[in-house]
């Protein structure tokens, strides 16, 4: 009988390297600005004569402002180009972040925490669009599975960053601040070699030939709909993200009485995992459907939830909390293709950040619900309770959704502007 060769994997080409690269890059430096607050918190509580529970506003103010980001620049991506948009990004909130560390008191870093939110919001939408635009469609799984875990890079990387200089160096919370700077501009020097995305060249020449806006997509029925179903998603996803991460130190320390720095070497640990589970689940979601794979690291989710959140042994506590962060963002590692695969491709510059911008805002909720819960039982309880739901919810919204997996975002933007079009 006669057999088919293996169809060879497509190369990526310079200019798609240094794309995808620049994606993971910026993403990376946003989750690791981010978390330096997180880790840091309590010190500037110290500095600053501030309570922690003003402190917080920190975070909520930049979560309260990513949607903001993501609408901004996602309009202005839509409209003139992924390059320049990102660009002043990725410029924005690396001198916004690099101020941070010269802050003279809690008002003005509030300030530029709020700022730093609007920058962060713009890079991600904006980022995985060019991304997925450039790198080949049969591939897509994979780069969406590592793109996303520069999330769990920019952890690891504060965490890392935060033993060192702590410990070898007397520079605080403000050396933080301003090593960040560093890494930004790499980011920044990459990403100027980036060209425009010949998707969206194609997609404007489309719509400057029917004479339609991206607004005028936007307001659409069809994508309206899918704008208030991917919410909801990414409310969920959201959730089941932060509420296996934000109040975790908290536990480690408080709850199970680790030292800080044990603590920290568990947050390397688990986000170890996390880097594995978005390498592995990414790639089966091209060959299973992104749907399916979604659904099984949640089905494979709800049994982990015990060990993650009851064990109390070091050796246990590590090993619940790798396989817990290996598949929550496994199950991430699918999001930037599956949220660019069903954008319009006249927005999708706007729509995959806003809606994950907007659910992440929704889903800021979690951290004070679960620490009310630990006030009132437990740490272990509050994860319990909140996460069980969470992975349910995650499952039955992504198996009753849609999918595009094999979507040729060329042929695509051939068709774009057109009356019939609708998301698929």
């Amino acid at each position: 009988m006669p057999t088919t060769a293996p169809r060879a994997r497509t190369p990526l080409t310079p200019e798609q390297r240094a794309s995808f690269t620049a994606a993971l890059l910026g993403w990376t430096m946003d989750a690791f600005d981010y978390f330096i607050v997180v880790l840091v918190y309590a010190d500037i509580s110290k500095d600053f004569g501030v309570s922690l529970t003003d402190m917080t506003f920190l975070t909520t103010v930049t979560l309260a402002m990513r949607p903001v980001g993501a609408f901004l620049f996602g309009m202005w991506a839509d409209r003139a180009g992924r390059r320049i948009p990102l660009l002043v990004d990725v410029a924005f909130y690396s001198v916004v972040g690099f101020l941070c560390a010269f802050a003279p008191n809690y008002s003005v870093l509030l300030v530029l925490r709020l700022l730093y939110g609007i920058g962060m919001g713009g890079e991600w939408g904006l980022g995985a669009a060019l991304a997925m635009e450039k790198v080949p469609t049969e591939r897509r799984g994979f780069f969406s599975g590592v793109l996303q875990q520069g999330y769990a890079l920019g952890y690891l990387l504060a965490a890392a960053v935060y033993l060192l200089i702590t410990n070898l160096t007397d520079w605080g919370w403000r050396g933080l601040f301003a090593f960040s700077l560093l890494p930004a501009l790499v980011t920044l020097l990459i990403r100027m070699r980036v060209k425009e995305s010949e998707v969206w060249e194609r997609t404007q020449a489309r719509l400057r030939d029917r004479n339609r806006s991206p607004l005028a997509v936007l307001k659409r029925k069809d994508v309206l709909r899918r704008l208030v179903y991917l919410v909801i998603l990414m409310t969920a996803f959201n959730w089941m993200s932060h509420g296996t991460q934000d109040i975790y130190p908290t536990f480690l320390k408080e709850g199970l009485k680790f030292s800080p720095n044990t603590a920290l070497v568990i947050a390397i640990i688990y986000n170890c995992g996390a880097i594995c589970g978005g390498s592995l689940f990414g790639p089966l979601s091209q060959r299973f459907g992104r749907r399916i794979v979604i659904v099984v690291a949640c089905v494979i989710g709800l049994p982990l939830i015990p060990i993650f959140a009851l064990s109390t042994s070091l050796g246990m506590v590590c090993l619940g909390s790798f396989l817990m962060q290996l598949v929550v963002q496994g199950a991430w590692g699918v999001i930037p293709a599956h949220l660019t695969e069903l954008s319009p491709p006249e927005i999708r510059g706007l729509f995959p950040g806003v809606t994950y911008q907007l659910g992440n805002l929704i889903a800021a909720f979690n951290l004070p619900i679960q620490q009310s819960l630990a006030k009132s039982h437990s740490y272990a309880f509050a994860l319990t309770v909140t996460m069980i739901p969470v992975f349910v919810a995650v499952g039955v919204l992504t198996w009753f959704g849609k999918e595009a997996r094999h979507v040729d975002f060329a042929a695509e933007a051939a068709a774009a502007g057109s009356e019939r079009q609708t998301v698929p």
